[in-house]
């Protein structure tokens, strides 16, 4: 009985206090302590994202095809990048700090060129969310792969194991925490990638919608973009979590 009613007072205390922001917000929106046009209030925002809803679902379809596509292949990069550096040591110190550079280019500087090199179709988002997901998915898993039992890798190579099935029997489920608590990260990153490489050209999407409407000064209508934005991240966070529980039951027993 004490563990269910810590497990709902843990789980309503989140609540509480974004429903207790969400009436600050209103509060200091309605009272004029920051004028409606600069900080449009909760409730305008409900109201502006249910009037321009078709055109938000419409524009989060793009959005989120760009997100999944990058995904696939930044995760593919990452894992085959881990893998080759994990397997050989020259590759690794090769490779490992071309990949740490890569994360100290901003996402907003590189956007633009993509634009300029590959124009403003799809092309160019995708490749700046590959540019965003591999680095996270690569380095947790290298560092899953690395931090596997020592013993446990003796007692297979003992056995007769080769690399291979070391890699697939041992370190692999060994790194499927890191993996996933990588992938979590990497698609938030995702969906933001995709948002600014949108708003440096293109034709449809979540941020070309959002400049449209920055560039009429319609604020509510840009605040629920945000919160869409924020939305969708939350979702794909929460399906990350499910199919954790899924690849690996043997963290749920209890």
């Amino acid at each position: 009985m004490k563990r269910k009613l810590r497990s709902t007072t843990s789980n309503l205390l989140p609540v509480a206090s974004i429903l207790a922001l969400l009436a600050i917000w209103e509060l200091v929106s309605d009272t004029g302590l920051v004028p409606k046009f600069m900080l449009p209030s909760p409730v305008d925002i409900c109201a502006a994202f249910i009037s321009d809803f078709p055109l938000l679902w419409e524009n989060s379809w793009v959005t989120l095809a760009e997100t999944f596509i990058g995904l696939l292949f930044g995760i593919i990069i990452g894992f085959v990048m881990a893998m080759l550096m994990d397997f050989f040591t020259p590759v690794r110190k090769a490779l490992y700090p071309i990949v740490v550079i890569t994360q100290t280019i901003p996402a907003v500087a590189i956007a633009p060129l993509l634009v300029l090199w590959f124009g403003y179709e799809m092309v160019p988002k995708i490749i700046l969310v590959v540019f965003i997901v591999f680095f996270p998915v690569t380095v947790s898993l290298l560092d899953g792969f690395e931090s596997t039992d020592r013993d446990t890798i003796n007692l297979m190579r003992s056995m007769g194991a080769g690399k291979m099935q070391i890699f697939r029997y041992v370190k692999f489920p060994a790194a499927l925490g890191n993996f996933f608590s990588s992938l979590k990260i990497a698609v938030s990153y995702a969906v933001v990638g995709a948002v600014i490489s949108e708003w440096l050209g293109g034709f449809c999407g979540l941020g070309v919608y959002m400049t449209r409407v920055k560039k009429s000064y319609s604020f509510d209508k840009m605040f629920a973009v945000i919160f869409l934005i924020s939305a969708l991240s939350l979702l794909l966070m929460f399906g990350v979590k499910l199919l954790k529980k899924k690849c690996m039951p043997w963290e749920n027993k209890e």
